[in-house]
C-alpha cells in the first residue's frame, strides 16, 4: 500500500508535508454542502490552502452519481487541473469516495489527499484505495482501487457530528474488533457511546485502522482474507438498499444489523460462542435499535443479496467467525439458513 496514515496531533502542518511529498501545480478542495459549511473553516485558512479551489457537492449518498462526478471533472477541467495537480477530499465517505474515483481518472489520475470528518469515513472509506460511484440503483457499481497518497485522521472534526453519525462509524469499528483480538473487542463493547470521550475514541481510531490496513496490505484487490471485512455487509448492504426505498438508514447502521444476523450464521455455523454473540448484539441493539421488517420482506432481501459483488454464480457470500479472530470466509447458507437468522434479527 502506497497510503500514509497519518494520526493527527497538529492539521497545518501535516498538510503542509503531505502537499510537499504530493506533486501538485494547483490544489482543490473537494467538499460536500455540510463539510463546506462545518469543516472547511477549519483548514481554509492554512497558509499552504491559500490559492486552493474549493469545489462543492451535494451531500449524502443521493448524490453519489454520474452528474456529481461530471460536475467534479469539469470543476478540476475549468479550474485548470493538469495532471499534476492534486485534489483534497474533505468529508465523509461519500466524499472520499466519489473524490477518490474523480481523481483517479481526471487526465487518468492525479494525486489526492483525503481527511475523512465522520468516524465512519476515519475508520472504513478513506483508507484501502475502494473508489467509486453508484450507478443503476446498486451501491459502488462504477469504481477503481486506488490509494489516496495520505489520509489525515484528526478526531476533532468528530466534534461536530451527531450521535447517529458517530453510532454509524462506530459500527466499522465494532467489526474491526471482533476479527482482531478479545482485548479490542471487549474494549469496544464496554465503550460510552452516547458520552463519547474524544481523546480516547482517537487512540481507537488509530487501533482500528491498523487492523484494516493489514488486512489491505495482505490482499488488495479482495482475493482473500480482505473478504473479512465484509462481515456484516452481504446482510447490511441488503437492508441499507431495502431502506433506501423506504426510510433510507446510515451505512453503519445497516452494516450493525447485519452483524446480528451474521453472528447468528456464526453461531449456528462455525462456533462462534453464543455469549459473545448475545454480548454484541445486546451493544448493538441499546445503541441501534432495529429495522421494522416482516417476513414479507424476507423475498426482497434475499433478492437484493443475490446482486451483491461478493457473490460468484449467484451463491450468496458469507464472512463468519469462529470465534473472535477466527474468520471464516466465503461460506454460504441455504435460504432457510437465511431466513432464520432474519427471524432472530426480529426477536433475537
Amino acid at each position: 500500500m502506497n497510503q500514509r496514515i497519518i494520526i493527527s496531533t497538529h492539521l497545518e502542518s501535516e498538510i503542509a508535508n503531505a502537499l510537499t511529498e504530493c506533486e501538485h501545480d494547483k490544489i482543490f478542495i473537494l467538499v460536500d454542502e455540510v463539510t463546506k459549511e462545518k469543516c472547511l473553516p477549519v483548514i481554509q485558512g492554512f497558509f499552504t490552502l491559500k490559492n486552493a479551489q474549493v469545489i462543492t457537492i451535494g451531500a449524502t449518498d443521493t448524490h453519489k452519481d454520474l452528474e456529481t462526478i461530471a460536475h467534479v471533472w469539469k470543476s478540476l477541467g475549468d479550474g485548470g487541473g493538469s495532471r499534476h495537480s492534486c485534489l483534497i477530499n474533505l468529508g465523509g465517505g461519500m466524499v472520499t469516495d466519489l473524490g477518490g474515483f474523480a481523481a483517479s481518472t481526471f487526465k487518468r489520475g492525479i494525486n489526492f489527499i483525503n481527511i475523512p470528518t465522520t468516524l465512519l469515513a476515519m475508520v472504513d472509506a478513506s483508507v484501502g484505495g475502494k473508489t467509486g460511484i453508484n450507478f443503476n440503483g446498486l451501491k459502488n457499481e462504477i469504481g477503481v482501487f486506488n490509494d489516496s497518497k495520505f489520509v489525515i485522521l484528526d478526531t476533532e472534526f468528530l466534534r461536530s457530528l451527531d450521535a447517529e453519525n458517530i453510532c454509524s462509524g462506530y459500527a466499522e469499528m465494532l467489526k474491526h474488533g471482533l476479527i482482531s483480538t478479545e482485548d479490542m473487542w471487549k474494549e469496544l463493547i464496554t465503550f460510552d457511546l452516547a458520552n463519547p470521550d474524544l481523546k480516547h475514541l482517537q487512540q481507537m481510531v488509530a487501533d482500528s485502522v491498523k487492523v484494516k490496513e493489514r488486512i489491505v496490505e495482505e490482499d488488495p484487490h479482495e482475493h482473500g482474507i480482505r473478504k473479512a471485512l465484509n462481515l456484516g455487509h452481504t446482510f447490511g448492504h441488503a437492508f441499507e438498499s431495502w431502506a433506501l426505498k423506504r426510510k433510507p438508514i446510515l451505512h453503519g447502521h445497516a452494516v450493525a444489523f447485519g452483524m446480528i444476523c451474521e453472528l447468528y450464521l456464526s453461531a449456528t455455523h462455525t462456533g462462534f460462542p453464543t455469549e459473545k454473540m448475545r454480548q454484541t448484539v445486546s451493544f448493538i441493539k441499546e445503541y441501534y435499535g432495529t429495522l421494522p421488517i416482516t417476513c414479507d420482506d424476507y423475498d426482497e432481501l434475499i433478492e437484493l443479496m443475490h446482486h451483491d459483488k461478493k457473490n460468484q454464480n449467484g451463491i450468496i457470500n458469507f464472512t463468519l467467525l469462529g470465534g473472535i479472530g477466527d474468520i471464516r470466509i466465503n461460506q454460504t447458507a441455504t435460504m432457510d439458513e437465511i431466513k432464520e437468522a432474519l427471524d432472530f434479527f426480529r426477536e433475537g
